[in-house]
């Protein structure tokens, strides 16, 4: 890490990796803490993927042109695009799997 010291104005580098893997764990728990999205330690595959597609299907809805050229290519109108991958949204990846008697 490079560290610059206020009343000098010199630079120095030191090799204090352990503050760092702090600093950078704290920052992600953080994240993790803010944003559903970015998962944590106990999130499974499942959980993943369902995020990963609701926050496409979000972004697809987001932008217009994107949609414009979604119900072009189904020929469809946009509100039955719009509508269809809101209901997506719901369930993505099906419903969950079970879990097991141990978790």
């Amino acid at each position: 890490a490079v560290v610059s010291t206020q009343s000098t104005g010199h630079y120095y580098i030191t090799n204090n990796l352990s503050m760092d893997r702090y600093n950078f764990q704290s920052q992600l728990e953080h994240l993790q803490s803010k944003y559903i999205g970015t998962g944590h330690s106990d999130t499974t595959k499942f959980e993943w993927l369902v995020n990963q597609h609701r926050d496409s299907f979000a972004s697809y809805i987001g932008h217009y042109p994107l949609m414009d050229y979604f119900a072009l290519a189904e020929n469809e109108t946009k509100a039955r695009v719009t509508f269809n991958l809101l209901e997506k949204m719901l369930q993505p990846c099906g419903p969950p799997p079970e879990k097991p008697d141990w978790m």
